[in-house]
């Protein structure tokens, strides 16, 4: 079993990426938005019951897969590297899976903000996530998110075995998802 990390700022292509990397090696996708559109249709993600429901959903579908015969998750997530809360959210999530004895891959992406302004606006980012197609909100968040959060490791920041950096400003998500399944033999 393999839990495979995604994470970097918004629209820097983690969902796309994923979906790449499970075609290419048959481990299922669980994109971040998946939990957070299907619960803005009740509560806005921000809201104290919006987050509830994202993390009550997303734990349980953790701790089934990671009993499952499956062969493994790939999770995208924006890790704001200065809230401790993210890093211990991102803890508790690689305990559930290494306690079943999976191996745990982290793969950070950058890229920079023109590029994902661009990606931002992609019709394949807006048909699968709904809670994104008011694009001059998401453009704000994106932006706002750049200005009050560090979305990116600075240089060995993250001190695991299994770490890949990638920046993917001019790479595709195929040449991404090849990368990843190269460095890490899957």
């Amino acid at each position: 079993m393999k839990l495979v990390v995604l994470i970097g700022p918004p629209a820097v292509g983690k969902m796309t990426v994923g979906q790449e990397l499970e075609r290419i090696t048959g481990v299922k996708l669980f994109h971040n938005h998946m939990t957070i559109d299907l619960v803005a249709n009740f509560f806005h993600y921000g809201t104290a019951p919006g987050q509830r429901l994202v993390d009550l959903f997303r734990k349980e579908i953790f701790e089934e897969v990671s009993k499952s015969n499956l062969a493994g998750l790939i999770f995208t997530y924006m890790w704001n590297f200065d809230d401790p809360e993210d890093k211990e959210y991102l803890d508790q999530l690689c305990a559930i899976f290494e306690s079943k004895g999976a191996e745990i891959y982290f793969v950070e992406l950058e890229a920079d903000i023109p590029t994902r302004l661009e990606r931002n606006k992609s019709p394949h980012r807006l048909q699968c996530k709904p809670t994104k197609r008011d694009t001059e909100t998401s453009e704000k968040y994106l932006l706002d998110a750049e200005k009050n959060y560090r979305l990116n490791s600075t240089t060995g920041e993250i001190k695991m075995h299994n770490y890949l950096r990638i920046n993917n400003t001019t790479l595709s998500a195929e040449e991404v998802a090849r990368k990843i399944k190269e460095t890490f033999k899957f």
